[in-house]
């Protein structure tokens, strides 16, 4: 993991709305840090700081280490709270992580060689049908994104599960519920071909003279 990326909190005592209402106000964002068997902390992070790292697509897929009044913590995000209709954080989890017990994190898929797929080649359209995926591994091997190369893909085939190669020490939990579990990541389909009489939306022909002249007898 090439990024490090650290982030300054101050523990507080209050808690409720109101006093995370008037915390928000300060340009603070409360949030939570639990895990690891020691007490939950209370703590509040800067807004415009944490909006930085959000911007990030690694930071919610990385170790990352917060200073709770100077004293520093490994944690990873765990959950995040957005405004329903505006650009503010209001609230953010930080789970604490143990080098020597194992993690479940959602982690992105990154697609590469999509231009150079076979299927692409031949007219074919690409379909992600899944953009990340829950795994399970030790901190130390924990990816920021798990990589699909797509090239020999051809038209009409799919990608699934259990054919990512995974990183090493990193499981898929999904995958040992069986095969129904097994879903596809990605595929190519054939582009759909339109009818040219229904794309037009013409018209049926005229009826005959000789057609007419059944009708009227």
């Amino acid at each position: 993991m090439s990024v490090n990326f650290e982030l300054d909190a101050v523990s507080r005592s209050d808690t409720g709305k109101g006093s995370s209402r008037r915390l928000r106000k300060t340009g603070m964002v409360p949030g939570i840090v639990y895990g690891a068997g020691k007490d939950p902390e209370m703590i509040s992070v800067s807004h415009n700081i944490l909006l930085q790292h959000l911007d990030q697509e690694a930071f919610y897929s990385h170790i990352l280490s917060v200073n709770v009044d100077g004293k520093a913590q490994k944690v990873v995000l765990k959950d995040l709270h957005r405004h329903p209709a505006k650009p503010f954080i209001i609230h953010l989890d930080l789970l604490r992580v143990s080098d020597t017990d194992k993690l479940k994190m959602n982690i992105p898929f990154h697609f590469i060689n999509e231009s150079e797929a076979a299927g692409v080649k031949e007219g074919g359209i690409v379909s992600h049908n899944l953009t990340d995926i829950e795994v399970s591994c030790l901190p130390k091997d924990l990816p920021e994104f798990i990589e699909v190369d797509i090239a020999a893909l051809e038209v009409g085939s799919a990608i699934h599960l259990s054919e990512i190669t995974l990183p090493e020490g990193v499981e898929v939990p999904q995958l040992a519920l069986g095969e129904d579990h097994d879903l596809p990541v990605v595929a190519i389909h054939a582009p759909k071909v339109v009818n040219e009489d229904e794309d037009t939306g013409a018209a049926p022909e005229a009826a005959t003279d000789e057609e007419e002249s059944t009708n009227e007898e």
